[in-house]
C-alpha cells in the first residue's frame, strides 16, 4: 500500500465535534468506516514485519547457500568444524552438508508460511478498500448535506496523531503475536579482532606462559615443604609418621575440592578473574603457611591453599582450548602445558632442602615472593572465554544502541543458585559417573599421579637411607623425572608433525580419531611400568646411585605421554566443556594421591624396596590396557555417549528456538541477521 492511500484512510478518522455534526445514521456509518481503517491499520503494520521476515530468511538462506558452495571444495573425508550456538563441534564433511541441507529446507517452508499469510493479509487489505471505497462515495452526500467541513490543518494533525498511534511498536489494538520486537543474538563474525582464536601469536604466546607460570606455582606449592619434613617435625614436635604426610596430603585434598567448582565457574563467569581472585588467595595462604603459630593452624593453611591452587589446574586446560581453534596446536599448548606441571614437583624438594637448612619459614616464603611475582603478570591477562566476551560486548551495546533486546548467547541460559548447584558444580561428576572415557582416564590418571606423589615418600628412603644423602641432595634425583618430562614433550611434538603429514596424503589410519592422540599412551604406558621395575630392583646398597636415579627419565616420559594423550583425549571428546573434563580427572586423581602415599613407608617396611615399588608396577601394567581398548571401542563410546548426546539436544533445541522466535545471529553491525548455524574456517 502507498502512502497516498494510508493517508486517504486516516483523514476518514472523525474526532469528537465531527461526531457531533452529523445525524445518528450518517454517525453508524462513519464509526464502521472507522472500524475498518483500524483493522486496515493493524493489516498493514504486520504486513511490513512479514515482509521484513521474509527479507531476513532470504539472506539467512543466501548465506547458507554460500557456505554450501565452498564447502564442496572441500575433502569428502574432512572434519569440518561447526558452530551451534557459541559452541563449535568437529563433524564429518556429509553430515555439516547433510545439516545445512536440513537447515536451508526449514527456511524455505518458513518462507513458504511468511508468503502465505502475506497473501492472505493483503487480499484481505484489498476487500477492505473496496468496502471504504464504496463507503466513501455514499459518505460524500452526507457530508454535503450536513455542510461538515473538516479544518485542513486539524486533519494533518489528525494524520500525524494516527501515524504514532498505529506504528508497530506502540499500537495497542495490535495483534500481539505481530508486534514482537526480536532479539538479536551476537557472535563472532569471521576475522574478528575480539575473537581469542584470532588473536597476535605474541598474545597467544603471553597467555601460554601465564598459564604455565600459574600451574608451576601450583605444583611447585604442592611438594614445596617435602624437604622441610623434618625441621616441621623438631619444631612442631610431631612424632607420628603418618602426621607428617599431611602437609602433602592436605594440599592434595584441596586439589580434590577445587576443580569441581572453579572449572565450571569459569565456563559460566569467564576464566580471567576466577584465576585471578584464586591466585591472589593462594598467594596469601602460602604467606599464612611461612606464619603459622601452630601445627594445625599450618595444617588448616595448606588445605585452604591446596584448593585455591586447584583453579590453574582444573582452568588452564579450557584456557588454551579458547585460544587454539586447531586441534594440533591446542595439543602442543596441553604439552607443554603438563611438562609444566612436573617441573613444581622435580624442583621444590631441591629448593626447600637446601633453604629449610635456614629456616623452615624460609621454603614458604620463597614460595610467596615466586607467587607474588607471578601473580603480576596474571593481572595483565585477558579474558579468554568467548561467551563471556559476547556477553561484555552486548552490555556494552545495550548501552550505546539503547536497544535493551541485545543478548550474548550465555546470557539466555538458566543462572542461580540452584541451577548451579544442581547442573554446573556437578557436571564434573556427572561425567565421572556417566562417561565412560572420563571414568577409565580418572582411574588410569589416578593411579599414575599417585605413584609419582608416592615417590616422594619412597625417593627419602631410597636415596637417604640407602644411599645416605642429605636432605639437600636427596631432592637432585627428581631432577631426572624432569629431563624425562621434557623429552616427552619433543616426543609428542614428533608425533603431531607425523600425524600430519599422515593427513595431507589421505593416509587411512590419520582419519581415524583415537589415533591422534592416544598412541602416545601406547608408549608411554609400557615405559612407565619399565620405570617401576627398573627403580625397585636396582635400589641397593651394592649399585650406584645414578643407576636408579636414571630411572627417573623413562619415568617421567612415560608419566608425561599417558597424561599428554589421556587428557588431550578427553579436551577432545568434550571440547564444549573441556574444563570440566580436566576437572574430573583432576579431582580424582587428587583423592588417589592424597591417601596413598600415606600408605607408603609401611607398604616398603612391610614388602621391602623391590617388591613394594614392583606391586606399584603389576598395577601400573593393568592400566596400559586402557588407551589400547579406547582406539578399539573409543569412537562407539563417543557415539553413544549419553552425556555427548544430551549436550548435541540441548544445542539443537536452542537453535529450533531461536530460529521460531525470528531471533537472528549477529557479529558486529555488518553481521545482524545472519543465520545461527555458521561455519568457520574459510573453506
Amino acid at each position: 500500500m502507498n502512502r497516498k492511500s494510508y493517508l486517504d484512510m486516516q483523514r476518514r478518522m472523525l474526532s469528537k465535534e465531527e461526531e457531533a455534526a452529523v445525524g445518528k445514521d450518517d454517525l453508524e456509518v462513519r464509526r464502521e468506516d472507522q472500524d475498518k481503517i483500524n483493522k486496515f491499520s493493524r493489516l498493514h503494520q504486520r504486513e511490513i514485519l512479514l515482509e521484513d521476515d521474509l527479507k531476513s530468511r532470504a539472506k539467512e538462506k543466501e548465506d547458507l547457500e554460500e557456505i554450501t558452495n565452498e564447502l564442496e571444495l572441500a575433502d569428502e573425508d574432512d572434519k569440518v568444524p561447526y558452530k551451534l550456538g557459541d559452541a563449535f563441534i568437529m563433524l564429518p564433511l556429509p553430515e555439516v552438508q547433510g545439516l545445512l541441507s536440513t537447515s536451508t529446507h526449514k527456511i524455505e517452508r518458513s518462507m513458504s508460511t511468511t508468503e502465505e499469510k502475506l497473501s492472505g493479509i493483503r487480499e484481505e487489505m484489498n476487500s477492505l478498500k473496496v468496502d471504504l471505497n464504496r463507503i466513501d462515495s455514499a459518505t460524500a452526500t452526507v457530508n454535503d448535506s450536513h455542510q461538515v467541513v473538516l479544518d485542513p490543518t486539524h486533519a494533518q494533525a489528525r494524520v500525524a496523531e494516527a501515524e504514532q498511534r498505529y506504528e508497530p511498536e506502540k499500537n495497542d489494538n495490535a495483534d500481539p503475536e505481530s508486534i514482537k520486537i526480536p532479539r538479536i543474538i551476537i557472535s563472532f563474525p569471521p576475522g574478528d579482532s575480539e575473537n581469542p582464536y584470532n588473536w597476535s601469536t605474541g598474545r597467544k604466546i603471553f597467555i601460554l606462559l601465564v598459564g604455565i607460570v600459574s600451574v608451576v606455582n601450583s605444583t611447585l606449592g604442592s611438594s614445596l615443604p617435602s624437604g622441610a619434613i623434618h625441621y616441621l617435625a623438631e619444631y612442631f614436635h610431631i612424632k607420628s609418621q603418618a602426621q607428617l604426610v599431611l602437609p602433602i596430603s592436605l594440599f592434595l585434598v584441596g586439589y580434590v575440592v577445587g576443580p569441581i567448582v572453579f572449572a565450571p565457574l569459569s565456563e559460566s563467569y569467564g576464566r580471567r578473574w576466577v584465576m585471578v581472585i584464586t591466585f591472589v588467595f593462594f598467594t596469601i595462604l602460602t604467606m599464612a603457611c611461612a606464619v603459622a603459630p601452630n601445627w594445625h593452624s599450618f595444617l588448616v593453611f595448606r588445605l585452604l591453599c591446596g584448593i585455591t591452587a586447584s583453579s590453574p589446574i582444573a582452568v588452564v586446560g579450557g584456557l588454551f582450548a579458547d585460544i587454539y581453534d586447531d586441534p594440533i596446536t591446542r595439543g602442543r599448548a596441553l604439552a607443554f602445558f603438563m611438562a609444566a606441571t612436573t617441573c613444581g614437583p622435580t624442583i621444590a624438594p631441591i629448593i626447600s632442602g637446601f633453604i629449610s637448612v635456614l629456616t623452615w619459614r624460609w621454603t614458604f616464603w620463597a614460595g610467596f615472593i615466586i607467587a607474588g611475582v607471578s601473580l603480576v603478570f596474571l593481572l595483565f591477562m585477558p579474558e579468554t572465554y568467548g561467551p563471556t566476551i559476547l556477553k561484555h560486548r552486548a552490555q556494552r551495546m545495550r548501552k550505546e544502541t539503547g536497544n535493551p533486546n541485545i543478548f550474548a548467547p550465555i546470557e539466555l541460559e538458566k543462572k542461580g543458585v540452584r541451577q548451579m548447584v544442581t547442573i554446573t558444580l556437578t557436571r564434573p561428576i556427572r561425567m565421572i559417573l556417566f562417561e565412560a572415557i572420563v571414568l577409565f582416564t580418572c582411574l588410569y590418571l589416578s593411579i599414575a599421579y599417585a605413584i609419582f606423589y608416592l615417590f616422594f615418600e619412597a625417593y627419602s628412603l631410597i636415596f637417604e637411607g640407602i644411599y645416605g644423602f642429605n636432605i639437600g641432595t636427596a631432592g637432585l634425583p627428581f631432577l631426572a623425572i624432569g629431563v624425562g618430562a621434557f623429552l616427552s614433550t619433543g616426543i609428542f611434538v614428533y608425533w603431531d608433525s607425523a600425524l600430519a603429514r599422515a593427513k595431507k596424503v589421505h593416509a587411512r589410519w590419520s582419519q581415524i580419531e583415537e589415533y591422534r592422540r592416544l598412541p602416545l599412551a601406547c608408549i608411554g604406558g609400557p615405559l612407565y611400568v619399565i620405570s617401576l621395575f627398573w627403580l625397585g630392583w636396582t635400589a641397593n646398597v651394592n649399585i650406584h646411585w645414578i643407576v636408579p636415579i636414571l630411572s627417573g627419565i623413562p619415568f617421567g616420559v612415560g608419566f608425561m605421554l599417558i597424561f599428554m594423550a589421556l587428557l588431550n583425549y578427553v579436551a577432545d571428546a568434550y571440547e564444549i566443556f573441556a574444563a570440566s573434563g580436566m576437572a574430573a580427572t583432576s579431582a580424582c586423581r587428587s583423592i588417589f594421591g592424597a591417601f596413598l602415599p600415606i600408605a607408603a613407608r609401611p607398604m616398603y617396611h612391610s614388602l621391602g624396596m623391590a617388591w613394594a615399588t614392583s606391586l606399584l608396577g603389576f598395577l601400573s601394567m593393568g592400566m596400559c590396557i586402557i588407551p589400547f581398548a579406547f582406539i578399539k571401542y573409543g569412537d562407539r563410546i563417543r557415539a553413544n555417549s549419553s552425556f555427548c548426546q544430551e549436550l548435541r539436544e540441548k544445542k539443537r533445541v536452542m537453535v529450533e528456538e531461536r530460529e521460531r522466535e525470528g531471533n537472528h545471529t549477529t557479529g558486529l553491525d555488518e553481521e545482524a541477521g545472519r543465520t545461527q548455524l555458521e561455519l568457520r574456517g574459510g573453506r
